[in-house]
């Protein structure tokens, strides 16, 4: 039996992608005191003050522990505050503080600029249904979600369509 070549997978090359993209993310959001992994949480509090970490953690696609560190980080740089849920004394509501806002139009402008680097050539019905394609992808690994940790899903999006920045 013969394998496929690697370079012939199209899972590879979205490997290869999504880890070009966090990198030069990364890089344009290092002056901003941010990084990309931290992405998914400003996207999701802009859209919706006082989440759970355990709601975060499902948004963003990762294990608690992870969104724990996360948000540690996210807490002790001023980007968010927690407290109490009134229903449940345990549980801390997270929401973005001034700081954490102020970022956001800076957050746009830095992700714009990969996004725009990473489709130049294409054309607008191409982004259409590259886009369309990646969804389609998505949701095929989404059908059986215990066949994967979730943060092996980080890697890919950072965000989904409802909770982008």
């Amino acid at each position: 039996m013969t394998l496929p070549r690697f370079d012939t997978a199209p899972a590879a090359w979205i490997n290869i992608a999504s880890r070009a993209l966090s990198r030069i993310n990364d890089q344009r959001l290092r002056p901003l005191g941010l990084t990309f992994a931290q992405m998914p949480v400003l996207a999701a509090l802009s859209k919706a003050d006082g989440l759970s970490q355990k709601e975060l953690a499902v948004l963003a696609r990762v294990e608690q522990p992870s969104m724990a560190q996360l948000l540690a980080r996210m807490d002790r740089d001023g980007l968010i505050r927690r407290s109490p849920a009134e229903h449940d004394r345990r549980v801390s509501l997270i929401s973005l503080t001034e700081n954490g806002r102020a970022k956001l139009t800076q957050v746009h402008s830095a992700l714009f600029e990969t996004n725009d680097q990473a489709l130049r050539g294409f054309s607008a019905d191409e982004v259409a249904l590259f886009v369309d394609l990646l969804r389609r992808l998505l949701a095929n690994l989404d059908e059986n979600p215990a066949d994967c940790a979730p943060d092996a899903a980080a890697a890919g999006p950072a965000f989904t369509e409802e909770h982008r920045l």
